[in-house]
């Protein structure tokens, strides 16, 4: 029995004998399943992430905040939207308890390709998936996110290119 296998039963054990309800991660959608399902596929610079209202999570009690992150097109590879504009993207913490990366959470500064799907009402966008966004092409400087409503933590500034006179 490989090692994968005996700690997956070992898991399963110790799941079956708290109690507790088990949160299992779901697979990653395939490559092809996320181009399908996304709206908008790009390069993203992330501009800014706000932190737009705490609540209470039903099933834990903890206090969760909600994001919203500004993200300026930097290559699109599908969708309506075109290089240079900004779309929104909105998420919600999960409790500490949970299991594995069910949010993707983007942070300032940060360049990525992500895939996104617009939300009910078309004004702002959402993760396809959990594997949604892909390996950094430029990491962001922090990975905090703000934590109190109102408060928004903004990109460092990109240097202009300068002309010689």
């Amino acid at each position: 029995m490989s090692f994968r296998i005996a700690a997956l039963v070992c898991l399963v054990a110790l799941a079956a004998l708290t109690g507790k309800p088990a949160f299992a991660l779901p697979a990653p959608m395939p490559e092809q399943d996320l181009m399908e399902k996304s709206d908008l596929i790009a390069v993203v610079r992330v501009l800014s992430v706000s932190c737009t209202v705490i609540t209470k999570d039903q099933a834990t009690g903890e206090e969760l905040p909600s994001y919203l992150a500004r993200l300026r097109l930097v290559e699109v590879k599908k969708g309506e939207a075109k290089k240079g504009e900004e779309v929104i993207v909105t998420w919600r913490a999960i409790p500490k308890g949970i299991v594995g990366p069910w949010i993707v959470a983007y942070y300032p500064g940060e360049v990525v390709l992500t895939h996104l799907v617009k939300k009910s009402g078309g004004v702002s966008y959402g993760s396809t998936w959990w594997n949604a966004k892909g390996e950094d092409i430029k990491a962001p400087e922090s990975t905090d996110l703000p934590q109190k409503p109102g408060e928004t933590l903004l990109a460092p500034e990109t240097p202009q290119k300068q002309q010689p006179l």
